[in-house]
Formats: structure tokens, C-alpha cells, sequence
């Protein structure tokens, strides 16, 4: 082997050696120049909130009918009268001694005229008895008359008395008939229904109008038998009845009495006179609470408390600005707060606001409150310049 021959298989392995190094440095050289993975892009920027512990008042639920107070049947005592005029309908407030409706009363008032002739009649037989039996009384001492004599005077003088007495009596009930004949209300009011029909010729005791007395209106309330005893007259109660506003009752008694079957009581809630026209009507279904005590709670603003698929959830903000869903319970609410009964720290930090554009897992770009407004309020100016 020649000394040249001994050279080249010797570099031979140099070379390959400096190949690789230099593969080496190019491929590093290549990694160096690849771009660094971007930090994930923030999907929102959002205020932060924490619970707070707040007074909140402990409320009793439950639901019941609207009913009148009280009902008046107004009827007529006159029998066998055509009615000839009816004066209100359903819906009308009447004042008490109002009149409702009248009957013909020509026939009352010939009968009165009879019955006022009778008592002159009687008056002028009493008259006349009267001095027979004066004179009797005067003769009685000479022996003129027979004491048989004299007592049919003063017997007589009885009867007419006693005639004129019966006479007057039917006088004054045949007024009184005649007063019948006008149908009045016996307290103010509202028609709540009207049979009365112009032309019908009814008999005593026929209904014709039914009336809610004073036009006062109760909350019939079922409360579960638990729930009675934190119940007492004068109690507040807010009731609500379909999609109108609600109204502030009182509790004016708590029935002494549960039914068996269903283990609820009646509570009796008097519902104001004023503003419940269009509001409430009798035998309407309504909610209520009755405010039983007050006590402390977790709270957070409603608008950070999401409802998705029936339950109540909260995005709560990590250390790496991540949003995480957590399901919580919910309780009472008082203005814009409602209560966290489970599910979350006192001393976590979740999304006060549009959590509805957030999903889990989502990163956010916190600010304070009070930088956020004036960026909200820069964006809706621009969103009301570009329209």
C-alpha cells in the first residue's frame, strides 16, 4: 500500500465527520429560524366580579286564586211584579242605596189607596164609638143606662180602636210593598253578574244582580302546612297574577284549618282597591311570596349567572385569564342580586358580564370596571357612526 493510498483512507473518516457536524449546525441553524408559536388571541374582554354577603329576605312561595272579598245576592221580596226598567250591568260601581232596577207598581199604589181609604174608614168609626162610649161613662153615675148598655159603648169603642190599629198596620205593609218595588243596593259596589230581564214577571226571592261588596278583591293563597305557622295576620304579600305588575297585599287571616288531602291551608290576602282594575279579576290564578324574615346570603349580580339547559352556571376566570363554566345553585333574589346556594368560593373571580358569548376553555382579557365603560361606550359610539 502506498503512502498516498494511506492518506485518503485516513481523511475519510474526518470528512464524514465534518459532514455531519455540518448537517448538524445547518439543521439547528433551520429550527433557530422557525417562528415561536403565537400566545392564544383573548375572545373577549371582561369585568370580573366576586360574590358578596347581603341581607336578603326570606320569602314563603306559593299560589292561589283571586276571589271577591265578599258577594252580595240582590234579589227581589215584591211577588209576582213585571219588572219594567233595570238600571246598571256587569261592570258597573254602584253606591249604596242605589237603585238597580224597578217593577211596575200600579197595582201597589191602587192597593195603597185602598188601604189609606180603610184607615179613614176606621178613624171615623173610632170617632164615633169613641163619644158613644163618652157619654155612657157620663150617664153611668144617674142610672140612665144599664151597665149592659154602657159596656157595649166601651166595648165598642175597643173594637173600632183595635180596627183602626189593624187598618194602619195593613197600610204601613202595603207601603212597604210598594217600596219593594225598587230595587236598591245595599252596599257600594261592582255588578259582578245580572239575571234581570225588562218584561219578566218574577217571584219573591228571584236573584237578579250579584255584587262584589266595596269592590274589594283577595288572594286566596295555598301554603303548604310547613309554612303556616311563619304566617300571621298583617304580613306583607307580592302577587302577581298573569304578566301584569305585581301587587302588595296584606294578610288579613290565616284559615284555623288544613285540607287533608292536599296538607295546605288558606291564607287570605287582601289585595288594594286602587290599581287593580285590568289587573286582577275574581277567579284568576296567581303566584305570590309573603316576606316571613330576612337573612344573609352569597350573592352576585344576575347578569353573571347564565341559564343553559335548565341549570345555572357562572364562568369563572383562572390565574391564566382561562374561563371555566361551573354549575351553581341558585336561591332568592333581591333586585339585581340573586343568591348562590352551591357551587362556588366566596373568594372566586368570575365574568360579570356576556358570559353568553364565552364557551369553556375560553381565554379573556380582564379590566377593571372602570376601564371598561369607556371602552364600551367608544364602541357604541363607532357602532352609531357606522350606521
Amino acid at each position: 500500500m502506498t503512502h498516498t493510498t494511506r492518506f485518503l483512507l485516513g481523511a475519510a473518516p474526518l470528512a464524514l465527520a465534518l459532514a455531519a457536524a455540518l448537517l448538524t449546525l445547518r439543521v439547528q441553524a433551520a429550527d433557530d429560524q422557525k417562528p415561536v408559536a403565537a400566545a392564544p388571541k383573548p375572545a373577549l374582554t371582561v369585568t370580573v366580579t366576586q360574590p358578596q354577603t347581603l341581607a336578603l329576605p326570606v320569602r314563603v312561595s306559593a299560589n292561589g286564586n283571586i276571589a271577591a272579598w265578599q258577594e252580595a245576592s240582590i234579589g227581589t221580596e215584591a211577588n209576582g211584579l213585571r219588572l219594567a226598567t233595570v238600571a246598571v250591568n256587569v261592570g258597573d260601581v254602584v253606591k249604596r242605596g242605589q237603585v238597580l232596577a224597578t217593577f211596575a207598581a200600579e197595582t201597589m199604589q191602587a192597593e195603597a189607596a185602598m188601604n189609606r181609604a180603610a184607615v179613614a174608614e176606621a178613624e171615623a168609626t173610632l170617632a164615633e164609638a169613641a163619644a158613644n162610649a163618652q157619654r155612657a161613662r157620663g150617664l153611668q153615675a144617674t142610672g140612665a143606662l144599664s151597665e149592659s148598655a154602657i159596656n157595649q159603648y166601651l166595648t165598642a169603642e175597643r173594637t173600632a180602636r183595635a180596627r183602626l190599629d189593624a187598618q194602619r198596620a195593613a197600610a204601613q205593609t202595603q207601603q212597604l210593598r210598594l217600596q219593594m218595588t225598587q230595587v236598591l243596593a245595599p252596599d257600594a259596589g261592582v255588578i259582578s253578574a245580572r239575571s234581570a230581564t225588562v218584561g219578566a214577571v218574577l217571584p219573591a226571592g228571584q236573584e237578579l244582580f250579584r255584587m262584589i261588596r266595596q269592590g274589594r278583591l283577595e288572594w286566596r293563597a295555598e301554603v303548604a302546612a310547613n309554612d303556616m305557622a311563619s304566617l300571621k295576620p298583617g304580613m306583607r304579600a307580592l302577587v302577581t297574577s298573569g304578566n301584569g305588575p305585581t301587587l302588595k297585599g296584606t294578610v288579613r287571616m290565616v284559615a284555623p284549618t288544613v285540607d287533608a288531602t292536599t296538607r295546605n291551608g288558606i291564607v287570605y290576602v287582601d289585595l288594594p282597591t286602587n290599581g287593580t282594575a285590568g289587573v286582577a279579576r275574581a277567579g284568576m290564578f296567581a303566584r305570590g311570596e309573603f316576606e316571613v324574615g330576612s337573612g344573609s346570603g352569597l350573592t352576585l349580580p344576575q347578569s353573571a349567572v347564565l341559564l343553559r339547559d335548565g341549570f345555572s352556571y357562572v364562568l369563572r376566570v383562572g390565574a391564566d385569564s382561562k374561563v371555566s363554566q361551573v354549575k351553581v345553585g341558585v336561591g332568592r333574589r333581591a333586585g339585581d342580586r340573586i343568591e348562590l346556594t352551591s357551587g362556588l368560593a366566596a373568594d372566586a373571580r368570575v365574568v360579570a358580564a356576556g358570559g353568553g358569548f364565552l364557551a369553556d376553555g375560553d381565554t379573556v382579557r380582564v379590566v377593571d370596571a372602570a376601564a371598561a365603560r369607556p371602552a364600551a361606550l367608544a364602541a357604541a359610539s363607532a357602532a352609531s357612526a357606522a350606521k
